[in-house]
């Protein structure tokens, strides 16, 4: 179940300095292969250390495409501060991403409103597009959004409900419980299957936990191709799963009320995330608290070229991978794999 990302590569520790639309034989890639020139390259990006608490949080277009399995032995050697610093680091910008996504698709769903409400033509594309996001949201089943239509009656409420489902998720929050749930990306289903928020599926494609409690049936942690499938996945649970209701309703109280939509606030809409309930989202909070991760929660991308940085097991390892990736970049492969990482 431990899925590369390139390819067969032998490394997996890959961050992607990621613009949209793009194409990868123009982007840089540079091979790390060591922690200290991981953290002397975060250094040099002026990434690491403390921030500035007042001032507005700017973070590198990081992508990680995947956790290397040496992370496990690496980070129990490490200070937890820079094992903590690390794993946040190369987090953050998968969350800001999903956040950016997330409000990319709130302003398609006020514009349909708006035009709805004035009388006016709604493109065929932005309805196919309402209608794959009604059934993503557990809004509507596949068959009655197939009939969605712009006079179908229902419309107005399916785009309110969308409206109110489809919303941010505050980045420290986000932080905490991957920490939480992977324990700093060194849990087996981390390393394995890019699991990194602890989503649960039955029977079929998983991890199996090594100690399944048969009494809730054939679950299985849910496994992604990359990091940001599993970010991804954990935003649609919480906007969509009944069991996160609590969570929904007081992100849009604030909203409504022009409040914040802070990781403290958010945090007690999660009892339902965990059997531990209440003690779950007391832990989570102090988490939040103790780390700072709060000051993430207004974190925004910087203006800044596109990069790949890429981990190896060592140098001899990086000499070959570079390599391997310039074979990469002229078969055009490079830019199929980021195709498939779905970042759009």
């Amino acid at each position: 179940m431990n899925r590369r990302p390139l390819v067969h590569l032998v490394c997996s520790l890959i961050v992607c300095v990621a613009s949209l639309g793009t194409p990868a034989h123009s982007q840089e890639v540079i091979v790390l292969s060591s922690i200290d020139e991981v953290i002397g390259w975060l250094e040099a990006q002026n990434w690491w250390g403390e921030e500035s608490r007042g001032e507005q949080l700017t973070v590198p277009r990081a992508m990680l495409t995947g956790i290397n399995p040496a992370w496990r032995q690496a980070a129990q050697q490490l200070p937890v501060p820079q094992k903590k610093e690390i794993f946040y680091r190369f987090m953050l910008p998968l969350i800001v991403h999903a956040n950016d996504m997330v409000m990319e698709r709130r302003a398609g769903l006020i514009r349909v409103q708006a035009m709805l409400a004035a009388g006016e033509d709604i493109p065929e594309d932005d309805m196919e597009i309402l209608r794959g996001g009604a059934v993503l949201l557990r809004i509507s089943s596949l068959d009655e959004a197939a009939e969605l239509t712009q006079s179908s009656d229902e419309l107005p409420a399916v785009i309110e409900e969308a409206l109110y489902k489809l919303d941010i998720i505050p980045a420290g929050l986000a932080l905490g419980q991957a920490a939480y749930e992977s324990g700093y990306g060194t849990s087996r289903f981390a390393v394995e299957g890019n699991a990194l928020f602890g989503q649960w599926v039955f029977g079929g494609k998983g991890l199996v936990p090594e100690q399944q409690r048969t009494d809730l049936g054939d679950h299985r942690i849910a496994a992604f191709d990359w990091p940001f499938d599993s970010v991804r996945g954990y935003f649609i649970n919480l906007m969509s799963h009944p069991a996160y209701e609590d969570f929904r309703r007081i992100r849009a109280q604030l909203r409504a009320e022009g409040e914040p939509l802070s990781s403290l606030a958010l945090a007690d809409g999660l009892t339902s995330y965990s059997e531990r309930g209440q003690e779950y989202v007391d832990t989570l909070k102090g988490m939040i608290r103790v780390n700072g991760l709060d000051i993430a929660d207004g974190a925004i991308f910087r203006d800044e070229p596109m990069r790949f940085v890429v981990g190896a097991e060592n140098a001899a390892a990086a000499a070959a991978l570079r390599e391997e990736i310039e074979g990469l970049r002229a078969s055009g492969d490079l830019d199929l794999i980021i195709a498939r990482m779905r970042l759009e």
